[in-house]
């Protein structure tokens, strides 16, 4: 199901596309979380060189909705970046998501992840694929096993990765947020929150047995505003499988940042 016209999704667009989604699930006899006005529970990740920050605008109007929201920081960047070290890899930040769900016993919760958080998402649902009621890529990796972020990331990361390990650095510093079309507004602010990235967690090969595809809700969200061959063609993948939900929206790579009003529509639809 792809909502929105060539690429874009206005708000319009996305209310609308809410109310015949409840009309189709009332007929079924199912109401989405927003129609039912029911209590979800959000785990928000966000992607590489960021931090629990970036979700605020959107777990602001979720929680102002009444539902529960979770924004775990991974070791090593934002708040945690006093944590960095060379150690810090993907298993890593699986973990941090992990023991946050466990030690807050939360079930039938709707697991968000953004750009590299593909990865770490994937990496929980392995782990904990039934306490998990939906999962949610956002413009994000969608790997398979043996993938890993270096491999599959774009050329300019590629080239800087390979300048950061000649160098013997432990960490990938930021990508400007112009590249990743963040609205003009907003530049400055996410440049000056973004934190080099532990580059173990960008090389750590995923190791995945198909727990994600178990999982009965799973949406992709691609922010056509950020052109991204790795992101266009993760899109089409899932389109190709059962059981995908797909969304797309005008906004740049941080869509929460962008479109927090918007996005957060399209979450409440699909929790």
């Amino acid at each position: 199901m792809t909502v929105g016209d060539q690429g874009g999704l206005t708000r319009r667009g996305v209310v609308g596309a809410v109310g015949m989604g409840a009309l189709a699930a009332s007929a079924a006899g199912v109401l989405p979380a927003q129609a039912q006005g029911v209590r979800k529970t959000f785990v928000l990740v966000h992607g590489a060189w960021h931090g629990a920050w970036c979700w605020r605008r959107v777990s602001d109007l979720l929680e102002q909705k009444g539902h529960k929201v979770f924004v775990p920081t991974m070791t090593g960047l934002a708040d945690k970046s006093h944590l960095l070290d060379a150690r810090v890899n993907l298993t890593t930040h699986i973990t941090d998501v992990v023991n946050l769900i466990k030690w807050e016993d939360l079930k039938d919760f709707v697991l968000v992840g953004h750009s590299y958080a593909g990865y770490i998402i994937s990496g929980v649902a392995e782990q904990l694929q039934g306490s998990i009621g939906a999962l949610v890529f956002l413009d994000a990796f969608v790997p398979e096993n043996g993938d890993s972020l270096a491999a599959g990331a774009s050329k300019p990361v590629k080239d800087a990765l390979a300048v950061a390990k000649e160098k013997k650095e432990i960490a990938l510093k930021p990508v400007p947020a112009k590249v990743f079309r963040v609205n003009e507004k907003d530049q400055a602010w996410v440049d000056a929150k973004c934190t080099p990235h532990p580059i173990a967690s960008m090389e750590e090969a995923i190791k995945l047995t198909g727990a994600r595809e178990t999982i009965a809700s799973k949406t992709y969200i691609r922010a056509k505003g950020y052109p991204s061959i790795p992101f266009d063609a993760a899109l089409e993948k899932v389109k190709a499988r059962a059981g995908w939900k797909t969304f797309e929206m005008s906004a740049g790579h941080d869509a929460m940042v962008d479109q927090p009003k918007e996005l957060t529509d399209i979450l409440l639809q699909v929790a």
